[in-house]
């Protein structure tokens, strides 16, 4: 082939405009509308909307009330090594530690016993624990006749907000610096606001149908908010980041959403509250239940628990949250900390994580026998704000070079290649299905 024609089509791919779709305004699509601003080949020719349902804006899903735990240990592990020192990049490059709660954390694991209220069980100074957990008299403890030591049960010197005297065991789940947390609310918003400084464009209204002619996509149709009227969104390239409505669009794409509520409590602003994040054990007279308590900065403290059926609603706005589902979570988690027990509760909050039923995923890359332009993100079930920054990048490679960034080539993670559908390309990252199976809502 003529040199001079290489040239030729290269220069002209370069400089193609690119009219840029993201479907959902949670931490996927705002980290990869980020990265897609700052990508080399971002100019005044390539235009990036994220296209978000929510009349509140972005953020308004799982990626707004998570937990916002950041871990080199979570998985798929492909995603987690771009994601954890983009993280750290993220927070540096912006201040991340006064814009969005940055900061390293201990993450540990924490069994032992609960001691509820009158009525419910007992304060640990008015009924014998053994007559409310039903207990054996020999496993009997108080903090006054307890002879075991905290380093015995491995509690750290620092982590007084919870009863040493209720600990049967603590131990550590990550070396230091291996463990980090966000506030999600604040690190999708401070996403967007990036992104948006460097051009990207929030719009907000529900897509109700993604556009393809011959094989390619050519766009979306929105019904905006306040509006009757229907406005088609012309698109080189669509991203679809709805998380659990993902679905709507893409109806055989397996995704389900499961919905799980949390609260946040402030406490004694006298009381230091160490920065550690609890994956709990704790014995009730019901039976075991297994919240996960994270300290935050300003003496908040989040706690979050079991998923249940609920079915998902038609938009994020209307996600119900159990009230009573809240308080019994209050009172779980106020079982072995005095600090959480008196706090208050500022937010009782449900939202609806987005999962792969088959246990895979996430589902990150090119849709292209679907659709030509058309890329998925979803099904990153809890590990959504920890992931999100290495999805953002490699979506912001796909859509911009065709191609996966160096840095998410390692052993055992992403390989080299197209994230997708279709069994040519397996990877930690893709569930591959025939693409046959892959249908689009239109």
């Amino acid at each position: 082939m003529d040199l001079r024609l290489i040239h030729y089509v290269h220069s002209a791919m370069a400089s193609t405009s690119k009219n840029i779709v993201i479907i959902g305004g949670g931490i996927i699509g705002c980290t990869t509308a980020y990265y897609l601003s700052r990508h080399a080949s971002f100019s005044s020719s390539t235009t990036i909307k994220v296209i978000e349902a929510s009349i509140h804006g972005v953020a308004q899903g799982a990626s707004g009330k998570a937990g916002g735990l950041v871990a080199r240990w979570a998985y798929p592990s492909g995603l987690v090594n771009v994601s954890f020192p983009e993280h750290v990049k993220l927070a540096n490059e912006h201040n991340g530690k006064e814009r969005w709660g940055f900061r390293f954390v201990q993450a540990g694991s924490w069994e032992g016993s609960g001691a509820l209220p009158n009525g419910k069980g007992r304060k640990r100074d008015e009924m014998s624990l053994e007559k409310t957990l039903g207990l054996e008299e020999g496993i009997r403890r108080s903090a006054a006749g307890d002879s075991r030591t905290r380093r015995s049960i491995g509690l750290p010197e620092d982590l007084l907000w919870v009863e040493e005297h209720l600990t049967d065991g603590y131990s550590s789940m990550a070396p230091e610096g291996h463990t980090a947390q966000v506030h999600p609310y604040l690190f999708t918003t401070s996403m967007m606001e990036l992104a948006r400084e460097k051009g990207a464009e929030l719009v907000q209204g529900r897509v109700i149908s993604i556009l393809r002619e011959n094989g390619e996509v050519t766009g979306v149709v929105c019904a905006k908010h306040n509006s009757k009227d229907k406005e088609t969104i012309p698109a080189t390239d669509i991203i679809l980041t709805a998380g659990a409505w993902s679905p709507s669009l893409v109806p055989s794409l397996p995704v389900e959403g499961l919905r799980a509520h949390s609260i946040t409590i402030h406490t004694d602003p006298s009381v230091t509250i160490s920065p550690y994040v609890l994956f709990t054990s704790i014995q009730l007279p019901t039976g075991i239940v297994t919240p996960e308590i994270y300290a935050r900065p300003g003496h908040e403290l989040y706690a979050c628990s079991g998923a249940d059926d609920c079915p998902l609603p038609e938009t994020v706005d209307d996600v119900q949250v159990d009230l009573s589902a809240c308080e019994a979570l209050h009172e779980t988690v106020g079982s072995i900390s005095s600090e959480l027990r008196n706090g208050k509760v500022d937010k009782r909050q449900a939202c609806f994580l987005p999962v792969v039923p088959s246990g895979g995923g996430p589902i990150v890359g090119a849709a292209s026998k679907v659709a030509e332009g058309l890329y998925i993100a979803a099904g990153h079930t809890c590990w959504g704000i920890c992931n999100a920054p290495g999805t953002g990048k490699v979506l912001a490679e796909l859509v911009m070079e065709g191609k996966l960034p160096r840095a998410s080539v390692s052993s055992g993670g992403v390989k080299r290649g197209e994230l997708s559908f279709h069994a040519h390309a397996a990877t930690t990252c893709a569930i591959h299905l025939p693409c046959s199976e892959i249908l689009l809502n239109t």
